[in-house]
């Protein structure tokens, strides 16, 4: 849970430090908050992963997303997931995303760009 946030907090900042987004899977608003449902189907029944879990390579990164990347896990790679769940779950995004649905009840409503770059752009 705590990747799944610290990827949204990167695409988040991204849209506002950067004008762009960090990556281009969309991001879903589930019950614990953020999910990019890509990356989740990667680590998957999986408690931790490492590096070696994932496929990426850094080469595609700029110095702007190195940068973006690095002062998110600056603020937030302290936190735990439970509080970072706990953070995502007051803020508009996912608040708005979430409209109609019940407390516990499940739902894959996307979280746009739009309103990840509108929301913390204002803070």
């Amino acid at each position: 849970m705590k990747l799944q946030k610290l990827v949204y907090y990167s695409q988040a900042w991204s849209l506002v430090w950067d004008d762009k987004p960090l990556f281009d899977s969309k991001i879903e608003a589930w019950v614990d908050g953020p999910v990019v449902p890509d990356l989740y189907q990667e680590h998957k029944g999986k408690f931790t992963v490492s590096i070696d879990d994932f496929n990426g390579d850094v080469s595609n990164l700029s110095s702007d997303n190195i940068s973006t990347i690095d002062e998110v896990l600056k603020a937030y790679s302290d936190k735990n997931a439970q509080w970072l769940s706990d953070l995502t779950h007051m803020e508009d995004p996912w608040l708005n995303a979430r409209k109609g649905l019940l407390g516990s009840q499940r739902g894959n409503n996307e979280i746009t760009l739009d309103s990840m770059g509108e929301y913390y752009s204002s803070l």
